[in-house]
């Protein structure tokens, strides 16, 4: 009998519609619509099946009693989460202390997902088929119905929630210490913002009214800082990339593209980020003394190092013909103290050169492959069940072994579970890609004819892509792409645009030299 898990993909690059051209010269663009077929031609299932929701409907929330032996209470700590203003599936709660000769003591705490998902059930499937959560800017598609990742699973603030909780130190230089995990009853004391958290941790905000609602958490909140400020330091001296995208999202205005703006890194962003590679590293080591295997996360050292040294060339700069992530770290910092208003541009050309992420299954004492960008090498992903099945799969693992119960995988069903959860995420960056094209096709619909600065981001076979600088979309060139690399900045025209199959369609007019 075949699972969810097993249904195949459906391969679809542009996207056959039963739209009519009578339909898009109204401009009645259902952007909704458009979502949702995108999501079906690359494999997701769009809708919870009644299964799903009947068995969820049935779930009563749960918590232990205080005494209980099965977790601790920690209640009393004050949690706070940062998180994008409209996130309502938040997995991840923060918390540090002081400790002797300059230790700072960090708790993580993750949501206990698996507490309502078990394994084998109806939710279990369907998470296991689609992987991830799906967030195309027009609408999001959740890993769990809401009353899970929105509800009951959720560390929302002001809620008794039960969590895993990660426990490490760090060490002035910025080392970390793996220390315990284990359950534990924790309540969210405050949700913060990236925006207005990031603005105030710099200096060009005021403490958010959710920090002065609590007394003692503004101190909580910078004694993270300096803890992220230790962590990233630790990172970046060992060669971890210090990369800066632009990501482009729609903003929507009564259901109609209006622009496409940019999420901005800043410390806030910088603060979870270096708070989580640490957990997941901890998590690692935990699975491994244990003597289980796991799934890892990994970035393969680059196949295309070549053309890496071939974009350092372009600014004048040298790279080792051997792949050395301490080399590129050095050349991306002298770049972006160089250019920083171009060092995005930059930035995603090495991501594309880099390749991607994937899933790995590793077995006990089997060396491990190690995430190059991140220099790391031992890293999963585990601090997210609410939104990546992996996560709850790395949780599963973990639960087994505190509650010194049986693995709950067979090495068979993990490397399965790798295989295809590499394939799904791949798939939801599709998905997304293809919903900031057709957004951008929106957007510039208009401006047919139009020159316009961009960046290869793309150069293969299948065909050459760019994106421009300003508005920050993403598109095809059709004509004059021969010879163009990846990292070339190049002037394009605008040729034509398509939403319902995400057609932005460019002619390259010309080269742009870039500077040192």
């Amino acid at each position: 009998m075949k699972t969810l898990m097993t249904r195949p993909v459906k391969k679809y690059i542009y996207f056959e519609t039963n739209f009519s051209k009578t339909t898009m010269n109204k401009h009645t663009i259902d952007m909704k619509a458009i979502a949702r077929s995108a999501m079906d031609k690359y494999g997701f299932d769009v809708r919870f099946p009644e299964s799903v929701q009947e068995e969820v409907n049935a779930i009563q929330e749960r918590i232990f009693a205080e005494g209980d032996q099965d977790g601790r209470d920690l209640r009393d700590l004050l949690w706070s989460s940062i998180d994008n203003w409209d996130s309502m599936d938040l997995d991840q709660l923060e918390y540090c202390e002081g400790g002797t000769d300059g230790e700072i003591h960090v708790r993580i705490a993750i949501a206990d997902v698996d507490l309502y998902v078990p394994k084998g059930s109806q939710a279990d499937l369907y998470g296991a088929h689609n992987g991830t959560s799906v967030y195309t800017g027009i609408e999001i598609f959740p890993l769990f119905p809401d009353k899970l990742s929105r509800g009951i699973t959720s560390l929302l603030p002001g809620q008794d929630r039960m969590a895993v909780v990660i426990e490490y130190s760090v060490l002035r230089d910025g080392n970390t210490r793996p220390g315990d995990i284990h359950r534990a009853l924790v309540r969210n004391k405050a949700k913060l913002v990236y925006e207005e958290a990031g603005d105030w941790f710099v200096g060009a905000g005021t403490v958010p009214q959710e920090v002065r609602d609590v007394p003692g958490l503004k101190e909580q909140l910078m004694l993270q800082v300096e803890v992220m400020l230790r962590l990233k330091k630790h990172r970046i001296d060992n060669g971890a990339l210090d990369l800066d995208t632009l990501e482009a999202h729609a903003v929507l205005e009564e259901g109609s593209v209006r622009d496409l703006v940019v999420q901005e890194q800043n410390m806030a962003r910088n603060l979870i980020e270096e708070f989580m590679v640490a957990a997941n590293g901890v998590m690692v080591s935990f699975l491994g003394n244990a003597n289980l295997p796991m799934i890892q996360r990994i970035v393969r050292i680059p196949k295309n190092w070549e053309g890496i040294v071939q974009l350092a060339a372009q600014y004048y700069d040298t790279l080792p013909a051997i792949p050395d992530s301490k080399a590129l770290s050095l050349f991306l910092d002298r770049r972006k103290a160089a250019d920083p208003e171009r060092f995005p541009d930059l930035s995603l050309a090495v991501i594309k050169l880099l390749g991607p992420g994937e899933y790995m299954t590793l077995e006990p004492d089997e060396p491990p492959y190690g995430h190059f960008a991140l220099a790391v090498t031992d890293y999963t992903h585990a601090t997210a069940p609410n939104r990546r099945y992996v996560d709850l799969v790395n949780q599963r693992l973990v639960k087994s072994v505190i509650n010194r119960s049986a693995n709950p995988y067979t090495l068979k069903e993990l490397v399965s579970h790798s295989t295809w959860l590499t394939d799904r995420e791949k798939a939801s960056k599709k998905v997304e890609r293809f919903m900031r094209k057709s957004a951008a096709a929106v957007l510039l619909e208009n401006r047919i004819g139009e020159s316009f600065e961009g960046l290869v981001t793309g150069a293969k076979e299948s065909g050459t892509y760019v994106r421009l600088i300003t508005p920050p979309a993403e598109g095809r060139i059709i004509r004059g792409e021969r010879g163009l690399f990846v990292g070339q900045k190049v002037r394009v025209r605008l040729l034509k645009t398509n939403p319902y199959k995400g057609f932005v369609d460019f002619e390259c007019s010309g080269t742009i030299t870039n500077h040192p």
